[in-house]
């Protein structure tokens, strides 16, 4: 199987940086203009063509599945008032192409293991996509070009792993994952050679900082099933990802072209706020 049909989103964390908001709520189902951020980046799978959302969740975060879930009273009383719009708008959040399984994260030990906890999920051989949902990936203001569709639209053609980038400034590359590759242009994607964490700006490859957009072959479930605990003393996925390039796979850079708005963060989370309810037309 070739195809991607399934993106995997780990909803597990505790959302601290978002600390008091995210106390009583799950971080993801902090609104973004007029619906949660867990909504918006299952919409851009949707878009990019991906119809099967696995949640890999723990205790707690029931209303994430909640909102996806139907509800019965709510819409037999919004038709019974007439109001269509609304119901609309409630068939929006999940229509019927929309997959939505969740599986649980048993105890936090990092982003591979939360991915790895989706494997039996997936048939032999499936690749599948992963999103992070505290950044928001939006096209630039008045396209619809889809980045993630595009990287899946490359692993379609070439079959090699595909990781979303972006350029960031020199004097920030300390902040981030920095892929050592080739830059490409805009839209397009480059060999990588590694991805370095978090390196001085002196040491960087290139100022090409890893989004949290993946789509992935899965030989990368078979990695992570035995990778030992790397930084933090947790499974890394880029450590899989580290060992799948070792092996002689191909590994690609995508550049996006689009916008990101990290909403992990209060500062991120009210810019995306605030410029996205503007291109909305509301009054801010």
């Amino acid at each position: 199987m070739t195809q991607v049909h399934k993106a995997i989103i780990p909803v597990a964390g505790f959302g601290t940086r978002l600390l008091p908001i995210s106390k009583a709520i799950p971080k993801e189902m902090v609104p973004v203009v007029d619906r949660p951020l867990i909504q918006h980046v299952v919409e851009e799978a949707l878009a990019a063509g991906i119809n099967e959302i696995i949640l890999v969740t723990r205790a707690g975060k029931s209303a994430i599945e909640d909102h996806f879930d139907a509800h019965f009273e709510l819409e037999h009383s919004l038709a019974s008032k007439g109001k269509d719009a609304l119901l609309e708008t409630l068939s929006a959040i999940s229509p019927q192409q929309l997959k939505v399984t969740s599986v649980r994260q048993p105890n936090a030990q990092g982003l591979g293991h939360a991915i790895y906890c989706a494997a039996h999920l997936l048939d032999d051989n499936e690749p599948f996509a992963v999103i992070l949902p505290d950044v928001l990936v939006k096209p630039q203001a008045a396209s619809s070009a889809c980045d993630l569709g595009d990287m899946v639209g490359r692993w379609n053609a070439n079959q090699a792993a595909q990781i979303m980038v972006e350029a960031v400034p020199k004097e920030d590359v300390q902040r981030y994952g920095i892929v050592d590759c080739d830059e490409p242009d805009a839209g397009g994607s480059a060999d990588m050679r590694g991805v370095v964490e978090k390196p001085t700006p002196e040491e960087a490859p290139s100022c090409l900082s890893v989004i949290g957009r993946y789509v992935l072959p899965y030989r990368i479930m078979q990695l992570l099933r035995d990778q030992p605990p790397g930084a933090g003393n947790e499974i890394q996925l880029t450590d899989a990802i580290d060992r799948l390039m070792q092996e002689g796979q191909t590994v690609q850079a995508f550049r996006m072209l689009g916008r990101t708005f990290d909403c992990g963060h209060i500062e991120g989370w009210l810019q995306a706020n605030t410029l996205l309810a503007r291109e909305a037309g509301y009054e801010v």
